[in-house]
């Protein structure tokens, strides 16, 4: 029994290992593509769906309108839902268009379909950015030279942090520096789909609308998103040099529920499509499985360091009774820990990288908490409040 137990976490851990140096060193390989200026110019509606965003929201909204690409060719939507009539009284007095909407129950989805049902048939492309979503100056020409240069009708563009101002918020953009690298430069690399980040995602208009009408996501709306469009036979592209800046959670409560929605829409969707992604890999169909059940039978990332990490240090004590030899979980953890430098962007390895890891064990404790808490996470839609306004100009970099 306990062979089988070893031998059981071994090849979990040998899976997870092999999949994230896979996918990381795939990642050094890619390259954005050299863009000639595109003759065709596209029309972009900027979608901000915000729930009770008050704070935030008007910002976002000025700031949205400041880009390089012709004024005429886009338009900003702002999905209004339970906000202060002063606030919606402001967001009005702007060049952008307000939708107003009310539900007993919101969600993301809900707010969209019914912003695309009001919408023009007009544009060419959506832009679906959170309310805490600041589009860097060039972000709609860059998409509008890879759109227009390419036939691709999905483009997640690069989320980078828009805040570093707690420890928190660091370690929090350096996992999403870590999931740029290995879910969506690594995986386009190898000619799979890149997973969508919720927000910073180009979709042909139509596309989107039609297949955002065949969902009733809660949480997990980009997972879910992803998938529906593989169904669809639709691949999504990875473009690093499209870049918006989004707000990093600075607050261990807001961090906690934002990962409890992350993790049980996770298992949702895992669960949802897993006879579909079974039904796929039978089909030859890899690049919907690895979406559909590859990347979602993981824990999170954090966790699985934390796991290798305590178990690694707890089976030298007992290395001489173990039937797996022990060299080989030291080697798992050292190609582990390789795989994770590796996908870190060189600009994060500075002093405050090695200051903030000092945080990790109790993030990790707090994470594992979490395994137990997920009954009901996707029954109800769990909100993570934003509200941190940049200066004019740039928002902060990664230095």
């Amino acid at each position: 029994m306990l062979f089988i137990l070893e031998l059981l976490v071994f090849l979990y851990f040998l899976y997870v290992v092999s999949y994230t140096a896979t996918f990381s060193f795939l990642g050094l390989l890619y390259k954005s593509p050299l863009l000639e200026k595109s003759n065709r110019l596209l029309r972009f509606c900027v979608i901000i769906p915000s729930y009770k965003e008050d704070d935030i929201i008007l910002d976002t909204a000025k700031k949205a309108l400041i880009q390089s690409y012709s004024k005429s060719l886009f338009n900003v939507v702002v999905i209004a839902d339970s906000l202060k009539p002063d606030t919606v009284e402001q967001l009005e007095r702007l060049p952008i268009k307000v939708i107003k909407v009310a539900f007993d129950n919101s969600t993301k989805v809900k707010s969209l379909n019914r912003a695309m049902a009001l919408l023009s048939a007009g544009y060419n492309f959506a832009v679906i950015l959170d309310a805490d979503n600041v589009m860097a100056f060039d972000f709609l020409e860059k998409m509008n030279d890879v759109l227009g240069n390419f036939s691709y009708q999905v483009v997640q563009g690069q989320r980078m942090p828009k805040n570093q101002d707690t420890t928190l918020a660091f370690l929090d953009g350096v996992s999403e520096a870590i999931n740029n690298h290995i879910y969506r430069q690594g995986t386009v690399v190898a000619g799979l789909s890149s997973s969508i980040s919720g927000s910073g995602v180009v979709c042909d208009f139509q596309l989107i609308k039609s297949t955002l009408n065949t969902m009733d996501s809660i949480g997990g709306f980009d997972r879910e998103l992803e998938l529906r469009l593989l169904l669809e036979g639709i691949k999504v592209y990875y473009f690093k040099d499209a870049v918006v800046y989004d707000e990093k959670v600075s607050q261990a409560p807001v961090f906690q529920n934002q990962r409890r929605r992350w993790i049980s829409s996770q298992y949702f969707y895992l669960n949802k499509y897993f006879k579909r992604g079974m039904a796929a890999l039978l089909r030859g169909n890899f690049v919907f499985f690895n979406s559909a059940i590859l990347r979602n039978i993981q824990l999170p990332r954090l966790l699985n360091i934390g796991l290798l990490t305590i178990l690694v240090a707890g089976l030298f004590f007992v290395k001489s009774y173990l039937s797996i030899p022990y060299q080989w979980w030291l080697i798992l953890f050292v190609v582990n820990v390789i795989a994770i430098l590796v996908a870190i962007p060189p600009a994060y390895y500075n002093a405050r990288l090695l200051q903030s890891l000092v945080a990790l064990p109790v993030i990790f404790l707090r994470m594992f908490s979490l395994l137990f808490k997920l009954r009901g996470a996707n029954k109800k839609f769990i909100h993570t409040p934003h509200g941190l306004p940049i200066e004019e100009g740039h928002p902060t970099k990664v230095s």
